[in-house]
Parts: C-alpha cells; structure tokens; sequence
C-alpha cells in the first residue's frame, strides 16, 4: 500500500510518550473491541485513535502498556492466535509475533494482564491512562491497586498514589503531524478529491442523495479507502440548512444546490471535504452571490493560516466577509459594525470556522492553552477550513435566499510559510464547478 506509517515512527511515539512520563509510572492504552450491530454480527471494526497512534496495530482487545522505571519499555498484550477462531474471523497476530512485527518491547497473551498489572504496580508511583473513555480499563487499574494495597503491609511496596489523565500527553503529540503523517493524509484527501469530482459529473435531478453517497463509497474503495472518515452528509436543497444531515434519502431536484460534506479515511487518517454545487450545472443569480460570500470568507480565513497566527484570528477574518456581506445583501439589518460586534452573522453562519483533522474527523488537541489563549498555529498542525450561510426555508428574509445552505470547506496543514491545501483539486469556483459539470 501507499503511504504507510513505518513501525519506527510508532516506537518513536512510544519513546516520546514514555519520556513524558515521570519517574516510577505507567501508561496504560487499550484498544477498541468489538461492537455488535444485531444478534451476532458486529459493526466493521474501528480502532481507537490513541492505541492505533502508537501501535499501528489494527486488532481489538489488547492493552498497550508503558513502563518508566529503571528499564524504561513496552509491553503489548494482545490476543493469542486460535485456529478455531480464526477459521471463522480471520488471523490474529498473535503475542509471539507482535515483538517483531510491531517493535514492541515484550509481548504477553491478554489473558495474563490482570495478573501481571498488580506486579507491575508494586513501588510504581503514578498512573495515566485516557480518563472517561474506557470502563473496562478503569475496573483493571482499580482491581490491581487493591490487590497490591492488601499486599503493601508484608512486601513494603506501596501501591500507585496518583491516577492522571494520559490524554494531554497524547494531544499534544497528535496534533503535530509528522512528514508521514502528512503524506498519508495528502493520499486520504487525494482520494477524496477524486471522489468529489466523480459526483460533480453524476449529480442530475431525479436521482437520490443516497445514490451520491454511493458514488463516494465506491470511488473510495476503488482506491484503497474501505470506509468513510465520518457519516457522509448528502443535502439536497433546504437539506443542506441541518448541519449534520445524514438520512440522504430525498429526490434531487432541478434548481436546488447539493451540499456534499464527506471524507475518505485511509490508513486511519481522515480527509473532510465540503463543496455545494447546482444539481443542473448553473447557479442561479441568487446563489451566485450567497456562495461567492462564502468563498470569499473562506479565503479571508486562509490569509490567516500560518504560523503565528491562530483560529480565533481566522475565524474573526471569515465572520467579517460574511457579516457584512449579509448585511450589504440586507439579510441583516442595521449597521454592519453593530452587526459584526454582536455576532448578529450567527444567525446564519451557525458553526465554528474548522476543527483539527488526523486519526479522528475531529481531531485531538486544544484549541486554548491553560491561559485562556489562542493555540498559536505551527507548521505541521492540520485543520478545516469550512465557513458557511444557511438560511431555513421559514427565515424572515427576502424569499429568494430562502432554503439555501452553503459551505465550502478543505484540509490545510501549516507549513514553516503558510500553508498547504491538501483537497485543492475539487473545482471550488463557480466558474470552475460549472466548466466541469458540463463537460461530461
């Protein structure tokens, strides 16, 4: 395959994280399991983000396990192999492969791990793991530290006195990608591009909105992405006002705008792509001038993506484009700075301006630090840009920018001068979207 991770970067991550780690602690990672869908069948298998980041391993029910103390290592323990099972669900690594395939440490059968974490934690000081995400993995920390508590009096080892919260640690590294990272991302938004040039050139009215989703599913698994990064939004005409419309099931209908909010996910990273284009090739006069305030928007926020500057400043640039364009159109009355400064544009620009993408659609990291204050943009965070006006078919305006919902959004990694857009090859222009359209 294209573009994969390579097994040192992810024994990278692992150093990193445990070099993050006071002295006398563990870290602990679990992995997803299994969830079913109806009686015995399950829902196609999803890693979790913060085990894959450091794994690469893409089987569920094993624990990564992270030790600091005079021998700094990695313990994975995962499941054994068994014939029997894999007969019937596919092959399993298995723990006395994954020390070469995965560059771990050690490896031990995941059967042996509430044994063995109690020894662990004898006169290990601290614990981190991922708070509130996994029950299972709270039980296992808490069980091993009443066992080793019981045993404190005859062996003199005290059992973990802090239990911290692994996710700072892990959000920091994740929102910084690295040159693979980055590449890998570049073939998901590749893909998805193509994909979003396919449905430009199928769309037609009478069809169904679940019939373009089709075509994304099958253009993305045609090149190597089995599965959508998130629930691929397909809204047709006033559809495209529900923000996280996904029933996709209406008629297309001549002279409406289609919103197509969708993304491939390859090799566990997501692209998340955005355009609005006419289900007849032409825009009409007024969604001519609703979606060139958009795009406008949009790349007022560019000019702000670059070291140095942050989202606040973006969004502030994208919010000012859309607000006084509203309120020139009169969609907004009154002055257009009253307007600006009491957010009256909220109205119809109803969402932030974008999110971090990576391992998830809407990636790890903050956004403020502990002062309150913007994260400053560095080169090799990646972040969407999507700014857009949705006007509900029962709005208080002028009837002919009613029903209409617009956004238009793309994939941007910060580099050292500015900027890279990742998802540029879908037609974003009016002009560019109605030339392809048409030439069919």
């Amino acid at each position: 395959m294209r573009d994969v991770i390579p097994q040192d970067e992810f024994k990278q991550r692992r150093h990193q994280l445990l070099e993050s780690l006071p002295p006398h602690s563990v870290a602990l990672v679990a992995a997803n399991s299994e969830v079913t869908r109806s009686n015995d069948t399950e829902y196609p298998f999803r890693q979790n983000s913060d085990f894959f980041y450091l794994t690469g391993f893409n089987e569920p029910d094993a624990v990564l396990l992270l030790i600091n103390d005079s021998n700094p290592r990695s313990v994975l323990f995962c499941q054994d192999k068994d014939p029997k099972h894999e007969v019937w669900h596919g092959l399993r690594l298995g723990y006395t492969n994954a020390v070469e395939a995965l560059a771990v440490d050690s490896a031990e059968d995941l059967g042996t791990l509430p044994e063995r974490l109690p020894e662990v934690l004898e006169g290990i000081e601290s614990v981190f793991y991922p708070m509130g995400e996994d029950s299972v993995l709270v039980e296992l920390v808490s069980d091993a530290r009443d066992e080793v508590s019981v045993k404190a009096r005859r062996s003199g080892k005290l059992a973990p006195q802090s239990l911290s919260d692994l996710r700072p640690q892990l959000e920091a590294m994740r929102l910084i990608k690295s040159a693979n990272e980055v590449a890998v991302m570049k073939e998901a938004g590749r893909i998805s591009s193509g994909a979003f040039r396919r449905i430009m050139r199928f769309v037609e009215a009478g069809k169904h909105e679940y019939q373009v989703a089709a075509e994304l599913h099958h253009e993305f698994a045609m090149n190597g992405a089995l599965h959508p990064a998130y629930g691929i939004i397909i809204g047709g005409g006033a559809n495209a006002c529900v923000l996280h419309y996904t029933d996709n099931q209406d008629v297309l209908r001549d002279g409406d705008l289609l919103l197509v909010d969708a993304g491939a996910e390859y090799q566990g990273y997501a692209a998340d792509i955005t355009r609005t284009f006419p289900v007849n090739g032409k825009f009409s006069q007024s969604q001519t001038i609703l979606y060139n305030l958009v795009l406008e928007a949009q790349q007022a926020a560019f000019a702000e993506i670059k070291p140095g500057s942050n989202l606040v400043r973006a969004s502030e640039a994208a919010a000012r484009v859309i607000s006084d364009g509203l309120t020139e159109l009169g969609i907004l009355t009154g002055d257009a700075e009253d307007n600006f400064k009491e957010q009256r544009w909220k109205t119809y620009f109803i969402h932030g301006l974008g999110h971090w993408l990576g391992l998830d659609v809407h990636d790890v990291g903050r956004y403020r630090d502990s002062d309150g204050e913007p994260v400053s943009f560095k080169a090799g965070m990646v972040l969407t840009v999507e700014p857009g006006i949705y006007i509900l078919e029962d709005a208080e305006v002028e009837e002919k920018w009613r029903g209409i919902g617009i956004r238009i959004e793309d994939d941007l990694v910060v580099t050292a001068e500015g900027f890279d857009n990742m998802t540029a090859d879908v037609p974003k222009t009016i002009e560019e979207i109605e030339a392809w359209m048409k030439s069919q």
